[in-house]
């Protein structure tokens, strides 16, 4: 079965376009905070602050990091078609910095006492792709 193949009728996997600049320059090791400053939208450097700044023991600049590259990752999939609901598939790299921004919010609102919206993102996250988690995990 492909992504784009869903037996069950629902909405097809929302697959966002390949963004090469700041995945390419954070490979290659540049500092996220650069690579945000020069890709504003990128979920994928939003969510390399956010893992830095929680392994650094700063839970409440993760949490901040982490919501911003979410909205800007909802604004992404909103423009490539996601309605609100159907799968975000792990898989997909490009939609990886997404997914590692809404676990990274999850994390953080869970340490700050956000119950229930760190519930709401664990949820989210499911519903995005079952595997996510453990993707993001290693």
């Amino acid at each position: 079965m492909s992504l784009h193949e869903n037996l069950l009728g629902g909405p097809a996997p929302t697959l966002l376009p390949d963004d090469p600049g700041p995945r390419v320059e954070l490979a290659d090791g540049a500092d996220a905070y650069d690579v945000v400053r020069r890709y504003p939208v990128s979920s994928r450097a939003w969510a390399q602050l956010a893992d830095q700044a929680w392994s650094d023991g700063r839970v409440m600049e993760s949490y901040a990091f982490a919501r911003v590259g979410y909205h800007r990752g909802l604004d992404a999939l909103r423009r490539n078609g996601w309605k609100g609901y159907g799968p975000v598939p792990w898989s997909h790299e490009p939609n990886q910095g997404f997914l590692r921004c809404l676990f990274a919010l999850q994390r953080a609102a869970a340490a700050i006492n956000e119950v229930d919206e760190a519930q709401r993102c664990a949820e989210f996250l499911v519903d995005c792709d079952p595997v996510a988690d453990a993707g993001i995990r290693g």
